[in-house]
């Protein structure tokens, strides 16, 4: 698609997002460190041109960025469009921004139209996990839902505090701390997030939009053992043994097999061990390896799946320690509820895509998303995924700025329609 055939708000998207990536690179790829310069950039950058189209802009006491475009009825509860600008290390310029832009774009066509309720769009801090051991700590400070000890957790990169970071910044976590929100959960009417999808479907299926239904929630054990006895290869019989290496391979297998039997019922899971080490002064080869390092990461949408498979890693622990003769140690546990779309909004959805006559498939999103945080406080919420390949958190996010703009298209759509009466 042309940029002459792009919808004005699509252009801007564009505008936006090169200049978040010139600004930004860290090859390879980008980097946006969340309480960091690129963060900061990227935050002012959206401000500045929401400012332009007459929006208000303010700051909450954890840097949570509000630009609000004013409806005829301040008394009506605002349609809230949001994500985050943070990134991975060395990732893609869409994860997070795509959604931005976005709420930033329909701004731009809703200029002069006089809706009958604010719209805002909300710019959260530190959504990437990879900085701060914690889920969505913006969008939460934002609602006044923040834990307290999390403005305690040490940035990965500096070693410093949350609220360190936040004071760095000029903002102020001992107003987080006492939970003064940003924004009142109960002035919400919705809140919708555009993301890239993280996998496969939409390009698979060859279409640019997807109306998500849920957000997997789940557990991540951050340094998990499996412990046993170092010795010599070939001296130590087998009987002798008490092998890591054995013990760690039974687990991957029983956890396999476990994932096996609830597809076959029907049920979706991720199970993925992302990290597996062994200590390099120690391993070798002429060694029975004494101990292997992991992490396990498991996410399902269903919270009774979710209790299912910590169950049964439970049992596989006790069960492996028994007969291979090693121990396991689950070290920290980091846990994050599912969240379900609204029904209502997913109708709106459709209906507004079935106006422009648009296919906009339903897909389940796996990773987590800001917008988890909002449907925990009981408010409606709604997603809409863009089509994107080589998946995201890397340099090779590939999203089409044609897809995009077929998101801001149907995101107008839905709010233009959200006054009147649907079934």
């Amino acid at each position: 698609m042309s940029d002459a055939a792009l919808t004005a708000g699509g252009r801007l998207a564009q505008s936006v997002l090169d200049r978040l990536a010139q600004a930004t690179t860290d090859a390879p790829g980008i980097t946006r460190v969340a309480y960091g310069p690129g963060e900061r950039f990227a935050h002012q950058l959206v401000r500045d041109e929401a400012e332009k189209l007459g929006a208000a802009a303010r700051v909450d006491a954890a840097g949570n960025l509000y630009l609000t475009l004013r409806g005829r009825d301040p008394d009506l509860p605002a349609i809230v469009i949001g994500s985050h600008l943070d990134s991975v290390p060395h990732g893609g310029n869409f994860d997070g921004a795509a959604g931005v832009v976005a709420g930033l774009a329909v701004m731009a066509e809703l200029v002069g139209q006089g809706m009958p309720r604010d719209v805002i769009v909300l710019v959260t801090r530190a959504e990437e996990a990879v900085w701060f051991p914690l889920s969505y700590p913006g969008s939460q400070a934002a609602l006044g839902l923040l834990d307290p000890a999390a403005l305690d957790a040490k940035r990965s990169d500096s070693g410093r505090s949350l609220a360190d970071h936040m004071r760095d910044e000029g903002f102020d976590p001992d107003a987080v701390q006492r939970g003064i929100p940003g924004i009142d959960a109960g002035r919400i009417a919705a809140f919708v997030e555009v993301h890239i999808e993280q996998g496969p479907r939409l390009v698979s299926a060859g279409v640019p939009v997807g109306i998500v239904t849920g957000i997997a929630g789940g557990f991540r054990h951050v340094d998990a053992k499996c412990l046993g006895v170092y010795a010599h290869s070939g001296a130590e019989p087998r009987f002798a043994r008490h092998d890591s290496v054995l013990g760690f391979a039974d687990l991957v297998a029983g956890l396999e097999a476990e994932w096996d039997t609830l597809e076959r019922e029907g049920h979706e899971a991720t199970i993925t061990f992302g990290r597996v080490e062994s200590d390099p002064g120690q391993h070798g080869g002429s060694r029975v390896l004494g101990e292997i390092s992991f992490t396990l990461d498991v996410r399902s949408a269903n919270a009774t799946v979710l209790e299912r498979i910590e169950a049964r890693l439970q049992a596989l622990f006790a069960e492996i320690g028994a007969r291979r003769g090693v121990s396991f140690e689950a070290g920290p546990r980091f846990t994050w509820d599912p969240a379900t779309m609204s029904p209502t909004l997913i109708t709106r959805l459709d209906r507004a895509a079935a106006d422009l006559q648009m296919q906009a498939p339903h897909v389940p999103s796996g990773a987590g998303h800001d917008a988890a945080t909002f449907a925990g406080a009981d408010i409606p919420i709604a997603m809409l995924f863009v089509r994107n390949e080589n998946g995201s958190h890397n340099p090779h996010e590939a999203m089409e700025i044609a897809d995009l703009d077929q998101a801001i298209r149907l995101l107008l759509r839905f709010v233009i329609d959200f006054d009147k009466d649907q079934p």
